[in-house]
């Protein structure tokens, strides 16, 4: 891998996996886009072109300029926005993908990374260790682009012989970029306003359990699997991934060990439904046994972590 293409660099985990690329392959090597404008620490140290994922020719231009051999698709209309606009994110998050997966075929990029989600479960699918072979019958617009994206990456590998590689991002907890309009958002907006107004009020019920990841292992996972050697990969677009899971309520106590007179209330809303169809917790043996995936941060770990780092950006006036 010399040359690699991130679609969709501005978002919560593009910006810190474009971050974390370049500290493994070299600045000028990862190659970032967005249809935005993308933070100034992505556009100070490499390079940074503006891109719609659904200008297929603007996308073979760039691989071609900078002789792309890998590419990252973060680009993705989420859950809770996709309800919103649902015809969007069919268009962004299907049509994106065809044109990444066109443009790899024509020219022969090496290996395409693109995640799927929990968000490809519904509520036929076991809530509980949800296995790696299941029922995918999603009731969102999201999740439905995440099934069919699976399919399409499974397709183009094996009539094409292309590598195409994807992983069901759980939720991701992270306090570099702020939220992006994601049913599981409550778990980094409750770190934001814990530090500024010693309280929060979540859109999701107390007792709600979802899977969800700290970003330092979102990095890990992504970057192990975009590294496996493809000789060793039984699955190819639709790995399993998880990490911790935990309630809300167990996210506030957890939070309360260090900031005591923080206080929570509950005022769900539309996105309650949609978390009310997703996986509780999730088997991914499959991915640690394939290519050796392991978590490090637990939930106590993961809240010092995530306070301490969101106290600095607050005493500094960042939000």
């Amino acid at each position: 891998m010399k040359n690699i293409l991130v679609i969709g660099c501005a978002g919560q985990i593009g910006t810190e996996l474009t971050l974390e690329l370049r500290r493994i392959y070299g600045n000028d090597n990862v190659v970032a886009t967005d249809l935005k404008d993308a933070p100034e620490v992505i556009k100070a140290h490499g390079h940074f072109e503006t891109l719609d994922i659904l200008d297929r020719e603007k996308m073979r231009s760039l691989v071609q300029k900078y002789n792309i051999d890998g590419i990252v698709n973060l680009a993705a209309i989420l859950s809770a926005v996709g309800e919103e606009h649902p015809m969007l994110a069919w268009n962004v998050n299907m049509n994106g993908l065809i044109n990444v997966l066109e443009v790899a075929k024509e020219e022969k990029v090496e290996t395409v990374l693109t995640p799927s989600s929990i968000a490809a479960f519904g509520p036929e699918t076991p809530a509980y260790n949800t296995p790696q072979e299941t029922i995918l019958k999603p009731k969102t617009m999201y999740g439905i682009t995440k099934v069919a994206g699976e399919l399409l990456g499974d397709y183009y590998v094996q009539k094409y012989n292309m590598d195409i590689r994807g992983l069901r991002y759980p939720g991701i907890i992270s306090h570099e970029a702020l939220p992006g309009g994601g049913t599981t958002d409550y778990a980094v907006a409750i770190f934001y306003d814990a530090i500024k107004y010693g309280k929060y009020t979540s859109f999701v019920k107390a007792d709600t359990m979802l899977p969800m990841m700290y970003m330092p292992d979102c990095l890990n996972a992504t970057i192990q699997l975009f590294q496996a050697d493809k000789k060793v990969l039984k699955h190819h677009s639709d790995f399993n991934l998880a990490a911790i899971s935990f309630t809300v309520e167990e996210l506030a106590d957890a939070i309360k060990k260090h900031i005591p007179e923080f206080e929570i209330d509950y005022k769900p809303d539309y996105r309650q439904q949609i978390a009310d169809t997703w996986p509780k917790t999730i088997d991914d043996s499959a991915a640690r046994e394939e290519w050796g995936w392991k978590h490090e941060f637990d939930l106590d770990m993961m809240v010092e972590d995530m306070l301490k780092h969101i106290k600095i950006k607050f005493d500094k006036g960042l939000f």
